[in-house]
């Protein structure tokens, strides 16, 4: 199974990409964000005719999170759990062939400090609290998407220039280091751990022709998910496209043969639900 992340930056404006970049890499599933449509303007008879079930969650103008499959897709959940007052389209999740699937748009937070740096960690916060319990789930999970987190100075061609932006303060990268620590695999770095692998370019300065990225899209992969990761990669080619996305596709290929098995429960016990149950 080949599992993708992609910022696509407008649905609308993108389309053509997005299409193309289906049509070429094939993958078996696919994580949108900034949509930037409402869920009406979603193109579903498109990505229906591309070969592929969607299920989404949009917004005017901005944010919109979606996945994409071969297989129909069961949804989750629509929402981040933990503030009952945000009504931002950053968060949803879905079984996908046994994959539970979770596609994220974390907040950008600037300018810091600030409001919206102050809702960014906020909402990392409440990310690490829903995620605690799905990394020992007894199925697997992957957490797909957008995190605006530059996780070190490894992961951006030159931290001098973006020492004031939300995507590398200390809190920004404490928060993700503390998800990680739950017991998530980070595909890229764990099969690249010496390579520089940026996933965004952003349209200022040719930042693009001088590759001058930073890497903040991620694939993190649970412990019963971690040992079927075969290979990780960036679909770079798309970001050369014209009229692209600043972000450019990240996948991982994943063999789900070598999946962990799940530990039988205890006798007295009682198995915790399919990810289709939860809600």
């Amino acid at each position: 199974m080949k599992i993708a992340t992609f910022n696509v930056n407008g649905i609308k404006t993108r389309l053509p990409n997005l299409l193309e970049w289906l049509a070429r890499e094939q993958p078996d599933v696919a994580c949108l964000q900034e949509l930037k449509a409402l869920d009406e303007g979603f193109p579903a008879a498109e990505i229906r005719d591309a070969g592929y079930h969607a299920v989404w969650k949009g917004q005017r103008s901005w944010n919109g999170v979606a996945i994409l499959s071969k297989d129909e897709p069961i949804v989750v959940r629509r929402e981040l759990p933990g503030d009952p007052s945000d009504d931002h389209s950053r968060w949803i999740e879905a079984a996908v062939n046994g994959v539970h699937v979770c596609c994220l748009y974390l907040p950008n937070g600037n300018p810091q400090p600030g409001p919206k740096f102050d809702y960014k960690l906020k909402w990392f916060e409440r990310l690490i609290e829903h995620t605690h319990p799905l990394v020992d789930s007894d199925h697997p999970v992957v957490i797909a998407g957008d995190y605006n987190v530059v996780p070190t100075d490894f992961d951006i061609y030159n931290p001098r220039s973006w020492l004031k932006d939300a995507l590398l303060q200390p809190e920004t990268r404490e928060c993700y280091a503390r998800l990680l620590s739950q017991g998530w695999v980070d595909a890229i770095r764990k099969l690249h751990p010496e390579e520089a692998i940026f996933t965004f370019w952003d349209y200022f300065r040719k930042h693009w022709e001088r590759n001058a990225g930073l890497r903040i899209d991620h694939l993190l992969l649970n412990r019963r998910l971690a040992p079927a990761l075969k290979a990780a990669g960036v679909d770079t080619w798309v970001r050369g496209q014209p009229h692209a996305s600043d972000h450019a596709p990240t996948w991982v290929q994943l063999d789900l043969k070598k999946v962990k098995a799940a530990t039988p429960p205890r006798r007295g016990t009682r198995p915790r639900p399919a990810p289709s149950a939860r809600r």
